[in-house]
């Protein structure tokens, strides 16, 4: 070979060297993310940066050695196309909040591990087999068991105790809606109130609007309350709901902390930016060789209480010492 000839093969092997050598580096890990707070939401920010950071915390840095990738979603359709879109990403695991991101996931693959929060009934909606042994590609932490139905109607009742009715909006598609409704109308009799369901499946208009006219003619009568099942259809517009609940003076039970300082009259739930953090811990060990079916689906063990006293005052309602001693929140 001439020596001009091997100057200009060193000189082209030099140029595809770096590139060569970042190509043979260990592929950084990869998550998809599905969730249904909208981009600009704080309540769906702040969950995403807690689990960012138990991730960074266990030594997975976003930008580093971890890259995840994010869909948000605000109806059926974006919420299928987004969940198709993460999938053919090819990520090492997948994260949903709540039942419908991991209905959506599940659909497009029963291979890649996926992460839930925020889900109630995980086996009734057929995620996993069992609560100890999840056996597929799913496993992660549920919101609530069935008996805070009867928990939320006792609170309303001690908070407010003339309450004699009380309008529960839920979404029956929601797989642990008619578990939750059916422990609330179990403990109505003993507390002398009568059930009302008001149905709200989605956001968007008119069914938004059938839903707030059902609250205000339910309002029409004395001596009633409401209150809110955890659904993403009702936390998408906990702002009208509240102000629904204010404007028809009607004390309201809400299942996130999130309602009440934004003037809720009170909240009862598990504190979310903790799961989110353990999710994380979850994620982390999956992609550090466990297998999901080997991760139990682990029940909430943190609750807040949180009670918005200027709420209470305008509902002329005098707040109980219980409950004030029980608060982990109270909102002046």
């Amino acid at each position: 070979m001439k020596r001009r000839e091997f100057i200009k093969l060193i000189a082209g092997s030099a140029a595809v060297w770096p590139l060569a050598v970042f190509a043979q580096q260990p592929n950084r890990a990869r998550i998809g993310v599905l969730l249904g707070f909208a981009k600009d939401d704080p309540e769906g920010e702040t969950r995403l940066a807690a689990f960012r950071q138990r991730l960074a915390a266990v030594g997975w840095t976003e930008g580093g050695n971890l890259r995840i990738d994010y869909r948000r979603y605000a109806g059926d359709v974006d919420r299928v196309r987004a969940a198709a879109e993460l999938v053919g990403l090819g990520p090492d695991v997948l994260v949903a909040y709540a039942p419908p991101a991991v209905a959506a996931l599940q659909r497009e693959t029963r291979s890649i591990p996926i992460v839930f929060t925020q889900v109630s009934n995980p086996v009734g909606a057929g995620f996993v087999t069992s609560m100890a042994r999840p056996s597929g590609n799913i496993t992660g932490f549920t919101s609530f068991e069935l008996t805070i139905g009867g928990k939320w109607l006792a609170a309303l009742k001690e908070i407010a105790p003339g309450v004699t009715r009380a309008a529960i909006i839920l979404n029956p598609d929601n797989s642990a809606a008619g578990g939750l409704l059916g422990v609330i109308e179990a403990a109505a009799s003993s507390l002398g109130i009568q059930v009302s369901p008001v149905v709200l499946r989605t956001a968007l208009d008119p069914e938004r609007v059938v839903m707030e006219r059902a609250v205000e003619a339910f309002a029409h009568q004395p001596h009633g309350g409401m209150i809110v099942l955890p659904d993403f259809a009702a936390i998408s517009v906990r702002q009208s709901i509240v102000a629904l609940a204010a404007r028809n003076r009607l004390p309201a039970v809400y299942p996130f902390r999130y309602f009440t300082t934004i003037g809720g009259l009170m909240s009862y739930g598990i504190d979310q930016i903790e799961q989110s953090k353990q999710a994380a811990s979850y994620v982390d060990r999956i992609l550090k060789g466990e297998k999901p079916a080997d991760l139990p689906v682990q029940t909430p063990t943190k609750f807040e209480l949180a009670i918005n006293l200027k709420t209470a005052k305008a509902l002329g309602l005098t707040v109980p010492a219980t409950l004030l001693t029980r608060a982990d929140e109270v909102i002046e």
